[in-house]
């Protein structure tokens, strides 16, 4: 099969010797919505500027549609890359900016006026079209870095945190945008973001890297309710990390741990020695649902948030965790800060991994 993006074993080392990427595989089909998750100084723009061409890497191999562009300079590769800064041009009008790259590859006037204009009508620019861009809002800016990106029709756009940028409301509208423009115009997005709930909610797949290493390559889904390692449970979501001893395997696919608090059953391999529970996956009581693992504990502490109810409760050992549920249940409702409560969790909803 032949991907329209593939990274093998790619690898960036600089010359003091820091390792900021190290033999990163993926292969993303047309397409897709990829997001690159992770701290900073994980290397996720690292990587991205690798598949543009303006980082040079230290081994492995870049292929684009099946073509070897490991070495290709970035004038020459199928790509289009968006920055955080938008990086257009203040002394030029909206269209000028946009029919840049066009200009570049010396395309006729005609045919460059015709996708100018098409792509101006697509992203609502067209009664700014000869306004210059310094004069526009923040908002109106990232589509024009959109429209530049994507005018020259590139088989994949690269997008490093284009939205950073932007308040927090501005942000949600341009993440719809950006969803349904991809959709529309089917071509591969690789997007680089430290915001969780841009790569849940915008990428079919999402790369979760630390310290220059892909943690996990999932789905969202997957990778919110299964976390693969240690530091993905804990970066991923508000997760109740319980460390333990390898147990027994259970029926039903389930293997179980040893921990302070009771031996703890859920979905994980052989020898996995540490649980992973979800905060809304506890179910508040007064008492224990047989098949459930119990953890007995006392509200510390209850804020409701529109429809979400923030508990925290401190365990036996003094421990206190993070816990939510529903703001309108009657449990969320009947508990105050010094009620006693059991934290029910089904088996099926805690993810066990190795330490």
């Amino acid at each position: 099969m032949q991907y329209d993006l593939e990274l093998v074993s790619v690898g960036k080392t600089y010359p003091d010797g820091t390792v900021a990427v190290s033999d990163f595989d993926l292969k993303v089909e047309k397409g897709e919505f990829v997001a690159f998750l992770g701290p900073s100084g994980c290397g996720k723009s690292t990587t991205l500027r690798m598949i543009a061409g303006f980082e040079d890497i230290t081994n492995g191999e870049i292929l684009i549609k099946g073509r070897n562009v490991s070495h290709t300079p970035p004038e020459k590769r199928p790509t289009s890359m968006i920055f955080q800064n938008y990086a257009l041009f203040p002394h030029m009008t909206v269209r000028q900016n946009i029919a840049f790259g066009l200009d570049v590859k010396k395309m006729p006037r005609a045919e460059k006026n015709n996708k100018v204009d098409r792509i101006l009508e697509m992203l609502n620019l067209t009664e700014f079209a000869d306004r210059k861009a310094d004069r526009l809002s923040g908002g109106q800016k990232q589509r024009i870095a959109l429209a530049r990106g994507l005018v020259v029709e590139p088989e994949i756009l690269l997008l490093d945190e284009p939205l950073g940028a932007l308040d927090a409301s501005l942000r949600r509208i341009i993440q719809n945008e950006l969803k349904l423009l991809q959709r529309d115009l089917g071509i591969t997005f690789v997007f680089v973001t430290h915001a969780q709930s841009e790569a849940l909610g915008l990428s079919d797949r999402v790369v979760v890297m630390s310290n220059g290493v892909v943690e996990q390559i999932s789905a969202p889904k997957e990778l919110y309710t299964r976390p693969a390692t240690p530091f993905v449970a804990e970066f991923i979501g508000s997760n109740t990390i319980i460390r333990g001893k390898p147990g027994p395997a259970l029926d039903g696919g389930l293997q179980q741990i040893e921990t302070p608090y009771g031996p703890i059953a859920g979905v994980g391999g052989t020898g996995a020695d540490t649980a992973v529970i979800p905060a809304e996956s506890f179910r508040l009581g007064l008492r224990h649902t047989p098949g459930e693992i119990a953890l007995p504990g006392t509200v510390t502490a209850k804020q409701l948030v529109g429809s979400i109810g923030f508990l925290r409760v401190r365990l036996s050992d003094g421990r206190e965790i993070d816990v939510e549920t529903h703001s309108g249940s009657p449990e969320a409702e009947s508990l105050s800060s010094g009620s006693a409560v059991t934290l029910g969790v089904d088996p099926a909803s805690v993810t066990l991994i190795h330490q």
